[in-house]
């Protein structure tokens, strides 16, 4: 089988032979290349019981890699999506704000009838007077699926 993984990941630049000589018993730290071999020494869960530390050579990096500042809109999406991040493009003027994905209750209908979903909500504060918006079913613009400035916001 095939997949997509979507990960945030802490990764620094690390030679092979610092990573093996760093980190033996890692995963990748049995393989053997150049210790010269440029790449980038990954912590998943950083911090976390479950840590896990491996080594990846360069090219494959950059290749399924973006800095969480620089991301498309469909990382971004599965960024909140999946991880439950909340985005934001970097060029959005606005106070405060960014987008979520949330389990919304929705109420129609005249007997008050409610279905609860899953949506995306937006979030901000008006810029004039201050009071804080929220808009469920939040719909991006083609600007905003074609840009490439998405940011995960702390």
């Amino acid at each position: 089988m095939k997949y997509i993984r979507v990960n945030h990941v802490d990764a620094e630049p690390m030679a092979f032979g610092e990573f093996k000589a760093k980190f033996p018993k890692s995963g990748g730290a049995n393989v053997e290349r150049d210790p010269a071999d440029e790449g980038y020494v990954i912590t998943y869960r950083k911090g976390e019981p479950n840590e896990y530390v491996s080594w990846c050579p360069k090219a494959e990096f950059d290749a399924v890699s973006r800095p969480i500042d620089v991301m498309t809109f469909g990382q971004a999406i599965d960024a909140c999506r999946y991880r439950g991040a909340k985005i934001q493009r970097k060029g959005w003027n606005g106070i405060d704000q960014y987008i979520e994905y949330r389990c919304v209750n929705i109420e129609y209908g005249e007997e008050g009838k409610s279905v609860t979903s899953f949506a995306f909500v937006f979030h901000g504060r008006n810029i004039h007077t201050g009071e804080r918006n929220v808009q469920v079913g939040w719909l991006a613009s083609q600007a905003d699926m074609a840009a490439d400035d998405w940011v995960i916001v702390e």
